[in-house]
């Protein structure tokens, strides 16, 4: 019997969320890689017994493959540190498209206020940096240091996930739930100081990127790291601080603002308050104590916890009255992937 209510987009979804590549779970299915392909671009019909195999091979609940819902691309820059295999992007892309329809169910459900997002156009404002200043006095941001950003964030009512991407090679993206509720999403393994410069990043793409419409020619990624450094260590407040340094200064100060002491080095360095010999200077210093890649444990910056989307979710389970199963059911997950999503 054909079933022609079948969201083909969500066997692709499925299936990349996996790590599978197309070919690889047709050998698991006993199928032709051509019938795969099909099922997810042609529009050629599944059976319910298809979905049953498939469902019990990837993982998801039989209604996962019926929801609603639109494979959305993910338009704006990761903030990523290498070139990143295209497999390993298809399934974070995937994992955070599940997020965003989980998102969609759930505000389905529960209001939530929108998002207080200004658009912020760097060609009017001239710099990512006076963008940065600009939403600050529009959120009346204390001044100083930000102890607590993702806090600032959802107070915004910006939502805020943390996924693990099975690599430390991507650290954030940014996407959008309805049309109208920006989502930031985080690697879990990220410590602390790279989590908060990766949301103020993504805060940045959100702003100045997302309905600006921007020429290909621009670095995205440059203007939204640009704002992240003056939204996290503003000018004005932190120039005075980064005069003398050195690695012991470095650390100290990595204390008090809360960003790692690669981040301000640079940030000295983009303020011109050390020269480009001090900078290669204690870049040097960084190798030769091996602090580069993993700077020390005893300076690690604390990560923060996320609390509107979990209080989102607690607020519809106890109103329903609804188990992990039955929760999980309701988001088209298995209770397994439901509290490895969203039990932090």
């Amino acid at each position: 019997m054909i079933n022609e209510t079948v969201n083909q987009k969500m066997i692709s979804i499925a299936r990349e969320s996996r790590e599978l590549e197309n070919k690889e779970l047709a050998e698991i299915m006993e199928v032709n890689s051509s019938s795969i392909s099909r099922w997810e671009n042609e529009g050629m019909a599944v059976s319910k017994e298809t979905i049953k195999e498939m469902s019990n091979h990837l993982q998801y609940p039989e209604s996962f493959f019926y929801q609603k819902g639109e494979l959305l691309p993910l338009a704006l820059s990761y903030r990523k540190r290498n070139i990143v295999a295209t497999k390993i992007i298809n399934q974070i892309e995937a994992n955070i498209n599940i997020s965003r329809l989980n998102m969609e169910v759930l505000l389905n459900t529960i209001k939530l206020k929108e998002a207080n997002v200004p658009v912020l156009d760097v060609i009017k404002f001239n710099t990512p940096q006076e963008c940065a200043k600009q939403l600050k006095k529009l959120w009346r941001v204390e001044r100083g240091v930000i102890e607590n950003l993702s806090e600032v964030l959802e107070n915004q009512n910006i939502m805020l996930l943390n996924l693990d991407f099975k690599t430390e090679r991507v650290d954030g993206r940014c996407t959008i739930a309805k049309d109208k509720n920006p989502i930031i999403v985080t690697n879990k393994s990220l410590l602390g100081d790279r989590q908060r410069f990766t949301l103020a990043y993504e805060l940045g793409h959100l702003v100045m990127h997302l309905y600006t419409q921007p020429k290909f020619d621009r670095d995205l990624s440059h203007e939204a790291n640009l704002f992240a450094a003056e939204f996290l260590m503003p000018e004005k407040e932190i120039k005075k601080d980064l005069e003398d340094l050195t690695l012991a200064k470095l650390g100290d100060l990595k204390r008090k603002w809360k960003v790692s002491m690669q981040a301000l080095l640079y940030r000295a360095s983009d303020l011109e308050v050390i020269t480009p010999n001090q900078k290669h200077y204690l870049v040097k210093q960084f190798n030769s104590q091996n602090i580069r890649r993993r700077e020390p444990v005893e300076l690690d910056v604390k990560t923060e916890q996320y609390k509107l989307v979990r209080d989102l979710l607690t607020t519809y389970r106890s109103k329903q009255k609804l188990s992990v199963v039955k929760m999980a059911a309701f988001l088209h997950l298995t209770p397994e992937d439901f509290l490895s999503r969203y039990n932090d």
